[in-house]
C-alpha cells in the first residue's frame, strides 16, 4: 500500500481547509445552531476536516448531522417524501424509490480506484491516476449540493467494540440513501471518535445524486482513494453505486485484511447464519456467492440469522474463527422471493408494520407492491422501474418488459426477522465452523461438496464460477467469479489468495475448531442431467438439507465419498435428513442425477481457472497443483468408467 502521507487527499486539495480553526469558521458559517452545537461535540481533527471540506466542495444550502435519534431518523424519512427520493405505499411504513431507468445496477465501466503512479491494482478492476481523478471530481462535485442539504451520518461496519468492526462517514445529499443507511448500519454518533481512536481509522464517503437526470449518466463516477479511505459517488442513485458504506468500504475491508491484518482477518462477500443441529446445538457458518446467487436464501434458512451479504473474520485467541455482520439489515433482491422458499422474508415483506424501502417493483393501483417470482396472482398494469407499465409491454429491441426489475430489491432492519439472531450485535461474533463457496452453475458441480484439506477450500472459493447477474449494467453470459469478491478485491489477485491460504490455513487456529470448506450449487438443471427440462434438479427449501449435512460433517458425524473434488455425501443420509427436516421423500435416481460427476465438464471448468491464473502475476503455487491434482484424479475416474461417473462408482473406486 501507498504510504497516504506521501500523496494528496482530493477532498483536502480541492476545500482547502487545512487546520481546524478554519474548519470550525466553515461549521459557524454554515450551519444552524442546532447543528453547529451537535458537531461540536467532535473532536478529532481529521473526522472535522473531512466534513468542513465535504461542505467547501460541495456548496449544501443546509446541513443535517444526523445523530440517529428517534427524532433525527423521522426527519430523513420525511425529507425522502418531500423530495420524491420516496414515496408511500399502501402498507405502514414501507415507501418505493425508483432508480433512473438506466441506472439499475452498479457502473463498472465508470467505477474506477483512484491510483498513484506505480501502485498495483487488481487486473479485474478500472483505475484513474490521481491527478485526472482530482481534475473530475473538482469539476463535477464543485457546487453539486447547492439547493440541497447535506446530511452527515457517523456509522459502525459492525458491532462496537468488535476487533474487525469499521468506523465510517456517510456524507450525501440523498435523503434515500441516508434513509438505507439508517436501517442498513449502526448510527453511533456517541461512540464513533472513541471507536476511531480504538481501532485507528475511519473511512469517508461523500455522495450526491446532482440534478438526478438521465443525460448526467454518462457522467456518473465512483472513485475510490484507497490512500485516504476516501469513496465518492455522484450523478447516480442506485444504492450499489451511491451507499457507499457498502460495497464502496467493503474494498476497504478488504485491503485491510490483505495489507495490514495479512492472514489475521477477512473482510468477505458472506452470509452469516446458525444451523440448528441434534440436541439443541447451533453451528455457525459463513458463505460466499455472487449477488442473485442464493446468499439471501441460504442465509434466511438458518435459524439464528446474523446477515445475507458481507462478513468480517477474525482468529480470536481461543483459536476460533469469529464472524460479525458489518450491516444490520438486508439490501437483498426479491425476484423469486416467495412463500414456499421465503416464509420469514415474506411474512415482513407482505405484512404492515416493517419498515422497508421497496426498489424497482412494480407498484399497483393500490400503492401494493409486485414482483417477479413472488408466486402471487400478478396485476395486468401498474408503474414499475421503466414507468407506467402494461402486460405485454415491449422495449426498444421487442424484448417484454418484466413486471420488476431482476435487481429490484427491499431494504429492512435484520431484527425484524422471526430468525434473527442477538449474536448479530454481539462484538465477540460468531464462531465460525463452515465456509461455503456456491455461484449460478447450470450443468457442473454437485448441490453440496466438502474440500479434502484447507486448500482444497481456498481453491473451491476461488473458482467459483456464475452466470452474470443483474448487479452489474450490461454483463451478460458466464464468468469467473473468485470468492464472489473480485469486484470488491482492490489489490492484486495474488496478495488476496495468499491471505487466504494464510488465513484458513494458520497455526494460530485449533484444529479441532478449524472450519470445513464447502461448495454449493442450487442451480443444477434437469436438462444437464439428460432431461428435457430447464428446471432445477431441486427447490429452494431443499437448501435446509445441503446446510444441515454440511452442520452433521463438521461434527463428523456422517460419512462421505471421496473424490478427486471432494467429499460427497452418502444417499442414506440424505435420504434421512430430507425426510426428517422438510417431509420429502428424496429418491435414489434423483441423488444420482445431482452428484454424479459430468468428468469432461468438470475438467473443462478446471482448464479455465489453469488458463485465467496462469496470466495472473505471482499466484500462489498451490493453486495450480490443487487444480492439477483435480485433473489428474477426474481422469483416472474417466478411464474406469466413462465421461458420467455415479456415486457408487465413485466409492468402488477407492476400495482396493
Amino acid at each position: 500500500m501507498i504510504d497516504q502521507t506521501k500523496v494528496i487527499d482530493i477532498i483536502l486539495k480541492i476545500g482547502n481547509i487545512q487546520d481546524i480553526t478554519a474548519a470550525n469558521k466553515i461549521f459557524s458559517d454554515r450551519l444552524d445552531r442546532q447543528n453547529l452545537d451537535r458537531i461540536k461535540c467532535l473532536h478529532n481533527p481529521e473526522v472535522l476536516l473531512k466534513i468542513a471540506n465535504a461542505i467547501t466542495v460541495c456548496q449544501p444550502d443546509k446541513v443535517f448531522i444526523n445523530t440517529g435519534s428517534k427524532q433525527d431518523k423521522q426527519y430523513i424519512r420525511d425529507l425522502c417524501l418531500k423530495n420524491g427520493e420516496e414515496a408511500g405505499l399502501s402498507l405502514k411504513n414501507h415507501t418505493i424509490h425508483y432508480d433512473l431507468k438506466d441506472e439499475q445496477g452498479r457502473i463498472t465501466d465508470r467505477t474506477f480506484y483512484i491510483v498513484n503512479e506505480g501502485e498495483a491494482i487488481s487486473s479485474l478492476a478500472n483505475k484513474m491516476l490521481r491527478n485526472k481523478a482530482l481534475i473530475e471530481v473538482r469539476q463535477i462535485m464543485s457546487g453539486i449540493m447547492k439547493g440541497k442539504t447535506m446530511i452527515v451520518g457517523l456509522y459502525m461496519r459492525g458491532p462496537v467494540g468488535a476487533p474487525a468492526s469499521n468506523p465510517a462517514i456517510e456524507i450525501t445529499s440523498s435523503a434515500y440513501v441516508s434513509h438505507s443507511a439508517e436501517i442498513l448500519y449502526r448510527n453511533e454518533f456517541a461512540d464513533f471518535e472513541k471507536e476511531v481512536e480504538r481501532l485507528g481509522y475511519f473511512y469517508t464517503n461523500i455522495h450526491s445524486e446532482g440534478l438526478n437526470r438521465p443525460e448526467d449518466l454518462p457522467n456518473a463516477r465512483v472513485f475510490m482513494c484507497r490512500s485516504h479511505r476516501t469513496t465518492y459517488s455522484f450523478n447516480c442513485t442506485y444504492a450499489g453505486n451511491t451507499l457507499l458504506l457498502k460495497k464502496g468500504n467493503h474494498r476497504f475491508s478488504v485491503d485491510l485484511a490483505v495489507y495490514e491484518k495479512h492472514g489475521r482477518q477477512l473482510a468477505e462477500h458472506m452470509f452469516i447464519t446458525g444451523i440448528d443441529g441434534p440436541d439443541k446445538r447451533v453451528v455457525w457458518m459463513a458463505g460466499a456467492a455472487p449477488s442473485g446467487c442464493g446468499k439471501t436464501t441460504t442465509a434466511m434458512a438458518g435459524g439464528h440469522f446474523v446477515g445475507d451479504d458481507l462478513a468480517q473474520m477474525w482468529i480470536a485467541e481461543d483459536g476460533t474463527v469469529r464472524s460479525i455482520n458489518p450491516e444490520c439489515g438486508i439490501f437483498g433482491i426479491v425476484e423469486d422471493v416467495n412463500w414456499d422458499g421465503d416464509r420469514n422474508l415474506m411474512q415482513l415483506l407482505r405484512k404492515p408494520g416493517t419498515e422497508v424501502i421497496w426498489s424497482n417493483v412494480l407498484i399497483d393501483e393500490n400503492g401494493t407492491p409486485h414482483w417477479t417470482g413472488n408466486g402471487e396472482a400478478q396485476p395486468l398494469k401498474g408503474k414499475n422501474f421503466q414507468g407506467v407499465w402494461g402486460k405485454g409491454m415491449k422495449d426498444e429491441n421487442g424484448k417484454e418488459i418484466p413486471i420488476s426489475h431482476p435487481n429490484a430489491r427491499c431494504t429492512l432492519a435484520s431484527t425484524a426477522l422471526a430468525n434473527y439472531s442477538e449474536k448479530a450485535e454481539d462484538p465477540a461474533g460468531v464462531e465460525t465452523r463452515i465456509i461455503t463457496y456456491s455461484g449460478r452453475d447450470s450443468d457442473t458441480m454437485p448441490p453440496v461438496w466438502v474440500a479434502e484439506n484447507i486448500d482444497y477450500g481456498v481453491v473451491i472459493g476461488a473458482c467459483i464460477v456464475s452466470a452474470a447477474t443483474a448487479t452489474e449494467v450490461g454483463a451478460t453470459g458466464v464468468k469467473r467469479a473468485p470468492w464472489a469478491n473480485a469486484p470488491f478485491i482492490p489489490g492484486a489477485l495474488a496478495d488476496y489468495m495468499d491471505a487466504q491460504f494464510k488465513f484458513f490455513g494458520s497455526d494460530q487456529i485449533d484444529d479441532a475448531k478449524r472450519p470445513i470448506m464447502a461448495g454449493l450449487n442450487y442451480f443444477l438443471t434437469d436438462e444437464a442431467r439428460g432431461g428435457n427440462s430447464k428446471k432445477l434438479l431441486g427447490e429452494k427449501r431443499d437448501v435446509k438439507v445441503w446446510l444441515s449435512w454440511l452442520e452433521r460433517r463438521s461434527h463428523n458425524e456422517v460419512a462421505a465419498i471421496k473424490t478427486p473434488i471432494g467429499l460427497l455425501p452418502k444417499y442414506d443420509d440424505l435420504h434421512k435428513l430430507f425426510k426428517t427436516l422438510i417431509n420429502k421423500d428424496y429418491t435414489k435416481e434423483l441423488y444420482e442425477k445431482q452428484f454424479s460427476l459430468y468428468i469432461d465438464n468438470i475438467v473443462a471448468r478446471i482448464e479455465l481457472q489453469l488458463e485465467a491464473y496462469g496470466k495472473e502475476t505471482n499466484i500462489p503455487v498451490r493453486l495450480f497443483e490443487v487444480l492439477k491434482e483435480q485433473k489428474v484424479g477426474l481422469l483416472a475416474l474417466k478411464k474406469t468408467y466413462g465421461p458420467v461417473v455415479k456415486p457408487d462408482q465413485m466409492e468402488a473406486f477407492q476400495t482396493p
